[in-house]
């Protein structure tokens, strides 16, 4: 079972089709289903992380279209040549991708568009419910998160952090599905001890809890 989840994955199929059309081929390459796919695709993409943390970004860019370019006349002059010795007709050697349909249809457009919009709205719902502190606890976590992030930025830069999201992507799904039982077990754990220090201290700082709705309601009349 991946870490999309079936019935999850399957209302998200039926609502936004698109979505699953993303979704499915993703899941593939970075739970290894075919090593060859996920193995070029890890080791291009790795590449092209470790070239850009070394080089400007355009110089990359030029680079590695002048490498696929070269590739493709190389290829396309090899296949003329072949069929003129050999005197067979098989026509251009990419027809296959050139009548590919790369155009977004409007509908695809307005999901993309839709999904995204969905997703900004939550962020900045959430940001602006830690930062003006809706529930102090939450509050809290949310600075200790950022003081972390301080030290990791001084350690890290950027693409670094980039390069060791790539990779952890390619990575950690498939060592938990792996050890799926095990990992679960310890996270249960951990979710527990950290519930019952929330807990505890959202008994020691009442600041910010909210009140049952009948308790509220019940005060207003009085």
């Amino acid at each position: 079972m991946s870490a999309f989840g079936e019935t999850g994955q399957n209302g998200v199929c039926k609502q936004r089709p698109l979505i699953c059309s993303i979704l499915d081929p993703m899941e593939s390459l970075i739970y290894w289903r075919d090593v060859k796919k996920s193995g070029i695709v890890f080791g291009a993409g790795l590449i092209t992380l470790v070239a850009i943390s070394s080089f400007s970004v355009i110089s990359v860019f030029a680079y590695l279209s002048l490498l696929a370019l070269f590739g493709t006349v190389a290829f396309r002059i090899y296949k003329s040549v072949t069929q003129a010795v050999q005197k067979t007709n098989e026509g251009h050697p990419f027809k296959e991708y050139l009548e590919l349909d790369l155009t977004l249809s409007h509908e695809k457009v307005q999901n993309i568009a839709g999904v995204a919009v969905a997703h900004i709205n939550g962020f900045t719902s959430e940001l602006r419910r830690l930062f003006l502190v809706e529930d102090i606890i939450d509050s809290i976590k949310f600075g200790v998160i950022l003081w972390v992030f301080t030290y990791v930025g001084a350690w890290f830069n950027g693409m670094t952090l980039v390069i060791l999201a790539f990779v952890s992507l390619f990575t950690l799904p498939k060592v938990y599905e792996n050890n799926k039982q095990s990992i679960d077990t310890y996270l249960d754990l951990g979710r527990s001890k950290l519930a019952e220090i929330t807990d505890k201290i959202r008994v020691a700082i009442p600041i910010g809890n909210k009140k049952p709705v009948a308790a509220a309601e019940s005060e207003k009349d009085k």
